[in-house]
């Protein structure tokens, strides 16, 4: 074993002993997908699965949006040939990741053919707050939107789900999306919750949001963050699984709690040479973006 290796193995080791007692673990059986984005430098779809396989993953979340691994306008040629790679690899693409906002003709082209290669849940894109309008008219215009786009979800039997990113976005602040997912009142229209992005944007309060979205929520976000002093400010940074600030006990304990039993898909933000951000050229050798990558699966699969 060289130095590398060893000081990886060590230190995984390390955070798994002093993090695993910690946890009340949820419901057992959360099936654990990869959020593709990571891995865009893999193009060819079995040489994806089969590497998401061999790092212990149950499946990936497809990114099916521009610049993805699937383009929208491509997605009845290329969307089956990536499950069926799945397949091979004995994986299952149980969501995917798209931009979709509004129930127009390229959104439904792409909700059909998912739907008819069995993927049962999707993260939609998100809406932008324009600061200089009004923002509950704004809001207002949003949830009509989602209401639109739920009359689809049900045509296709497929769940729709709205993550709360950080930044001037709806839902953001959590509280914005309840009132929308309550008057929908639909089993297929909810909140992909983000535990990252909820404790950024609201501090020691995410666990109040989280109490309200609970009954919504139908999947959800992994990752982690901390905050460096740069340039005189306080900024966000990613992080390996477990060395941030997200309060993960007291995250699954809620998870447990609520009996939330939902497709996970894991995130991953902090430096990989680019692999980070999707980029096709990466700028690390791909067996540490692939080890930093299996040491955050195991961290939470002991969590689970």
């Amino acid at each position: 074993m060289n130095r590398r290796d060893f000081i990886g193995t060590t230190l995984t080791g390390t955070i798994l002993a002093k993090t695993n007692f910690l946890f009340a673990k949820p419901a057992a059986g959360m099936k654990i997908s990869v959020f593709s984005k990571t891995l865009h430098w893999i193009e060819d779809y079995q040489a994806l699965a089969e590497t998401i396989a061999e790092m212990g993953f149950d499946g990936i979340d497809l990114t099916v949006r521009p610049d993805g691994h699937v383009l929208p306008e491509k997605v009845e040629l290329d969307l089956p040939k990536a499950v069926q790679a799945a397949k091979k690899a004995n994986l299952e693409i149980q969501m995917m990741t798209t931009a979709i906002l509004q129930a127009d003709a390229i959104s439904e082209r792409v909700l059909k053919t998912a739907n008819a290669v069995g993927i049962g849940h999707y993260r939609m894109g998100w809406y932008h707050f324009e600061m200089q309008k009004d923002i509950m008219q704004q809001v207002d215009s949003f949830g009509k939107q989602m209401k639109g786009l739920d009359a689809l979800n049900k045509k296709y039997k497929i769940s729709g789900e709205y993550q709360n990113h950080g930044g001037q976005y709806l839902g953001a602040a959590v509280w914005d999306l309840q009132p929308i997912f309550k008057s929908i009142n639909s089993p297929l229209t909810g909140c992909q919750y983000d535990v990252n992005h909820a404790t950024a944007e609201s501090g020691a309060n995410w666990e109040t949001g989280f109490r309200i979205i609970a009954p919504y929520i139908k999947s959800l976000a992994i990752k982690d963050f901390k905050y460096i002093l740069k340039d005189g400010k306080l900024t966000k940074v990613g992080c390996p699984l477990g060395e941030g600030i997200v309060d993960w006990k007291k995250f699954l304990q809620l998870v447990k709690q609520y009996n939330i039993n939902v497709p996970i898909t894991m995130h991953f933000e902090y430096d990989l040479g680019g692999a980070e951000n999707g980029l096709r050229n990466i700028k690390m050798d791909k067996k540490d973006i692939l080890a930093a990558m299996k040491r955050d699966l195991a961290l939470l699969k002991t969590w689970l």
